[in-house]
């Protein structure tokens, strides 16, 4: 998007390059004509190279950021290109110039530029002309308010541009072969694209250097586990191998004797499953279940318990603590969907229960064992199907799940989107063709769009392929990296074609490159600039999934810059010589022995109308907005209802944001027709009740005989339990059944050898405890651990809030405690994407405007430009709550997007408005639309083409890249063609 006028004629060619000027037509189409060489001057007097003059006032456009079809805001030439003075001419101006006592130099003042007197003088200039031109030009300069200069950036850049337009215009063959072999060289970087590695989602999706791993790393290297002899998932640090099955009962309750006959028949199929290997050797679920005592751990404590006495009494079983044998058996989170009666002490009858779950633990630890575990476990999930099928059940419904089914799942969600990649560029190339295709057969550049399509896709094989060779992981979210390249990507492109419409046919072609290039840098560099900002701001965040997505994009977003002004531009160079020969053909008369042949004819498509070779082209679209948007949106009713409109998006998008969810919810990992996802909607239906068992743990050693020691951890403790997510009565801790334990044998435990010799005899008759006691060689306990029950946590603020409460709690004990629970790993997004969504957009935002200050540097203009900024991300955040979008990982790497789309939008749109000449604030927003309302609109909708095809994709992280961008166009293009313009005619 251009933000103010730069023209900066090419430099001086060596003598040996000029040309006479043709005296014909035809011959002027022979060859390509240069600029006359000026005139010798003395060298205490030589001129300054003067840029191009532009016409009188009054046929002169008004000028401000862009051309009328660019996919973002471009330059709009203004009026047809001035003939050189004569020398005779140019000496007379010079001497008046000097006289005045001012450079004959163009100057830019905050975007406004001061008419060159040259450009309405006649021929010859008299004393008395000089005089009152004079008069005139004071006159003018006291009228005009004081501006500072604003081009120390815009001007070397546009020089800079002007001289890379030339270069490539006289050499476009090797600019456009470089840049297919460098994109050839790295383009065999795909190869490494992953195949058969799989993904780490907890390393790609969880924060980095969270609290739970630290907690986690504790946990190992103070605890120790026995899968194969005793073991106790709540006493696991890491997640392990199972395999979960929930039987819904199609009746009010399961608690009946038919019912559990066919959940026990499941069972029994389950466990007699086995894999046989290519050698013939069995895997069976023996051999890999975790057991406890020699034994595999039941599947499910209270069928267990009525597979050994079908004569138990359904109906009056104690919930949610129940004893078997003397054993008390926990069966929280095994049984869904209760009915409490009446409380029996600690316990409540169970009435009635609508759901089981049966897990299958097995073995992790052993690297062998391990492998053979989750051999069993894809057999599991390749012939769970035909197990319902062979069993017909009637009475219930089951869902299944294992510990591998995320990975696998997530993983096959990335081939659900390549089908949507050839979509997507067709729909571009042909969005790309019909904005630039005209009726004009010279002027048409629907040949130029498809290759600049074309060059976008050599910039996403470049920019990939560079980061797969230096080592960047590619992440499955990286995938919806190329659909929004494609969308950005070509907005320079448009802004190149549509400057160079403005150029004039009878140029040649280094001249009119030359001059496409200082007209289009400033636009296309700033917008570069600030969408690569955008995205490099996001590798500060703490999840890596949008660190490399980030990398990634903004990277792809630099070779998409670079190919366009050397690829790109050498295929214009090459477009622009098929205009002059079609200009040529259409200018010979036709005879019966001089024809076009049908191969030529075909470049002239689509049709052999001859053009005005000095017409400016000005597309419908810019008419529309200055002579129907503009007029209708500066009425006072039409104001009036987008002030009304704009207060009501403002609420409603504040509203929203108080109601966003955080955190990525796991199941949305997998495709919508994946079998995980009625799992977790049934889990979440019967199961939500409980939550983890979390670990208490005393992380210093402590004097535990000491009567005063044990009263400060009873009350850090009894703190916990008073939480509102802890279930008290499910306390467990080693050192009240200790403390019992020496009552009951009326020992004194404030003794310290007492107790330390008394704990061996204890773990005998408590051996599970003998995991959660830390003893060194110097017999003393460094660490130890309890556990507590969670509750009513299904939301992700409650777990959040949860998380957050019992690590205060324990913080502010007086005795060193540390909480922890495997699933802490993904809970501490929950806290850490709001921090890292902030302080992102943030930094973002300091970026832009700072890049306004540099580029745009006009104080009203960067105050609305911060405004839109602000705006656009409250409402983008709140409508997501709208959509059913959480605020996740990939939902934050949209919003640090949006920041550069937003700074797009609104930018330009003030900056044309603030360089207006226009007397009323009316006639200055009419102006900025008629040159920036239609680029706006095409950047926002190739955006939304390029990612529209993602909404019809299966997975989550897809739609949610669709939806959030899209919001981010609707409301950008909102701001920039409707909210802001109506604003600044307030002021």
């Amino acid at each position: 998007m251009s933000l103010s006028p730069s023209k900066v004629a090419p430099e001086a060619q060596p003598e040996a390059e000029a040309e006479r000027e043709p005296e014909s037509t035809a011959e002027k189409l022979e060859q390509e004509p240069e600029e006359p060489e000026p005139q010798p001057e003395p060298e205490a007097e030589r001129e300054p190279e003067r840029e191009p003059q532009p016409e009188p006032e009054a046929r002169r456009e008004p000028e401000a950021g862009l051309g009328p079809d660019s996919g973002r805001p471009s330059e709009v030439e203004a009026g047809p290109r001035a003939e050189p003075l004569p020398a005779s001419r140019q000496e007379s101006e010079r001497l008046l110039e000097s006289s005045q006592g001012r450079e004959p130099e163009l100057k830019w003042a905050s975007g406004q530029r001061t008419q060159p007197l040259g450009a309405s003088r006649s021929q010859s200039v008299s004393v008395s002309r000089r005089s009152s031109l004079r008069a005139a030009r004071s006159e003018n300069q006291l009228s005009e308010r004081p501006r500072c200069h604003t081009d120390c950036l815009e001007t070397p850049l546009s020089r800079t541009f002007g001289r890379l337009g030339w270069e490539v215009g006289s050499h476009p063959w090797i600019f456009l072969l470089a840049p297919m072999v460098l994109t050839a060289a790295l383009g065999t970087g795909l190869i490494y694209l992953p195949k058969d590695e799989e993904e780490n989602l907890e390393e790609q999706y969880t924060p980095i250097g969270s609290p739970a791993k630290a907690e986690r790393r504790f946990v190992q290297g103070h605890f120790t586990a026995n899968d194969s002899y005793r073991f106790s998932i709540s006493r696991k640090s890491t997640e392990v191998n199972f395999a979960c099955i929930l039987a819904v009962s199609n009746t009010a309750s399961l608690l009946e004797q038919e019912i559990l006959e066919e959940i026990s028949r499941l069972d029994d199929v389950v466990q007699n499953l086995y894999v046989t290997e290519e050698n013939g050797t069995q895997i069976r679920y023996s051999q890999v279940c975790a057991k406890n005592q020699g034994l595999c751990v039941p599947s499910n404590p209270l069928l267990s318990a009525w597979q050994m006495n079908k004569n138990l009494d359904l109906r009056n079983l104690p919930f949610p603590i129940f004893s078997q044998a003397g054993q008390p058996i926990y069966l929280a989170g095994t049984i869904g969907g209760t009915f409490l009666g009446k409380r029996t002490g600690m316990a409540q009858l169970l009435m009635k229960a609508k759901a089981m779950r049966l897990l299958y633990y097995l073995q992790t630890e052993d690297g062998e064992v391990n492998e053979l575990s989750k051999r069993w476990l894809i057999h599991f999930l390749n012939q769970f199907s035909n197990i319902e099928r062979s069993l017909a059940l009637e009475k219930i419904q089951v869902v299944y799940f294992t510990s591998l089914s995320r990975q696998l799942e997530f993983e096959a969600t990335s081939m659900t989107v390549i089908p949507l990649f050839h979509l997507a560029y067709l729909l571009i190339i042909l969005f790309a063709i019909t904005s630039c295709y005209r009726c004009d057969c010279v002027r048409n550049k629907m040949w130029a769009a498809a290759f600049g399509v074309i060059s976008a896709a050599l910039a996403v094989v470049s920019g990939f392929g560079l980061m797969l060779y230096i080592g960047v992981p590619f992440v499955i979210i990286v995938a919806n990296s190329p659909f929004l390249i494609l969308g950005v990507g070509v907005d320079d492109m448009f802004i190149m074609i549509s400057a160079w419409q403005k150029t004039s046919l009878m140029d040649n072609i280094k001249q009119r490159l030359s001059s496409v290039y200082s007209k289009v840098a400033v636009s296309i560099t700033i917008t570069t600039i600030t969408n690569v900002l955008a995205f490099y701001t996001g590798i500060m965040t703490s999840f890596r999934s949008v660190q490399y997505f980030c990398i990634y994009t903004g990277t792809t977003l630099l070779f998409c810059y670079f190919y366009n002004i050397t690829c790109f531009g050498a295929f214009m160079a090459l477009d622009g010589k098929r205009e002059v020969v079609c200009l040529r053909w259409l200018k010979k008369p036709e005879t019966p022995n001089q024809k076009c042949s049908s191969l030529k004819r075909s470049c002239c498509l689509p049709c052999d109308s001859l053009p005005d070779e000095q017409e400016t082209d000005v597309h419908p679209m810019n008419l529309f907005f200055r002579d129907y948007f503009g007029p209708f949106l500066t009425s006072t009713e039409s104001k009036f209802f987008v002030v009304l409109i704009y207060i009501l998006y403002i609420i409603s998008s504040i509203y929203g944001c108080f109601q966003v969810q955080e955190g990525l919810d796991l199941r949305n990992l997998a495709s919508d027709d994946s079998y995980i996802t009625p799992y977790f909607n049934v889990e979440e239906e019967y199961f939500s009740d409980y939550g983890p068992r979390v670990m208490v743990i005393v992380t210093e050693t402590l004097d535990y005989w000491d009567q005063d020691a044990r009263r400060k951890l009873e009350i850090c403790l009894a703190d916990l339990e008073n939480s509102d997510y802890v279930d008290k009565n499910l306390t467990e801790f080693w050192l009240r059944e200790y403390v019992q334990y020496m009552e009951n044998n009326r020992q004194d435990v404030n003794d310290k050898d007492t107790f330390m010799n008394g704990l061996p005899n204890f773990l005998t008759h408590f051996p599970l405890f003998v995991y959660d006691i830390n003893i060194s060689s110097s017999h003393e306990i460094i660490a130890s651990r309890g556990f507590i029950q969670t509750m009513g946590v299904s939301s992700s603020t409650n777990k959040k809030m949860m998380l957050s409460q019992l690590r205060s709690r324990a913080e502010k004990c007086e005795i060193p405690l540390m909480v922890y629970n495997q699933a802490f790993i993904y809970f501490d997004q929950y806290t850490a994407i709001l921090e890292n969504t902030v302080r992102n957009v943030i930094v973002a935002s300091t970026a832009m405007f700072i890049v306004s200050l540099l580029l745009i540097p006009h104080p009203l203009c960067s105050l609305w430009v911060t405004f839109a900024i602000a705006s656009v991300i409250v409402g983008v955040t709140g409508f997501m709550a709208f959509w059913n979008v959480n605020l996740d990982s990939i939902s934050m790497i949209n919003l640090v997007i949006c920041i550069g789309f937003s700074f797009d939008f609104s930018a330009h749109i003030s900056y044309a408005f603030v360089s207006s000449s226009k007397p009323s604030v009316n006639q200055k927003i009419i102006e900025a639309l008629y040159l920036l309302g239609y680029p706006v609109l095409q950047s926002a909708l190739s955006t939304v083409i390029g990612v529209c095809v993602l909404s019809a994709a299966k997975a989550y992280i897809f739609r949610t890249f669709f939806k959030i961008m899209f919001l981010v166009m609707v409301f950008g293009a909102a701001h920039g063609l409707i909210f802001i313009p109506v604003f600044l005619t307030f002021f």
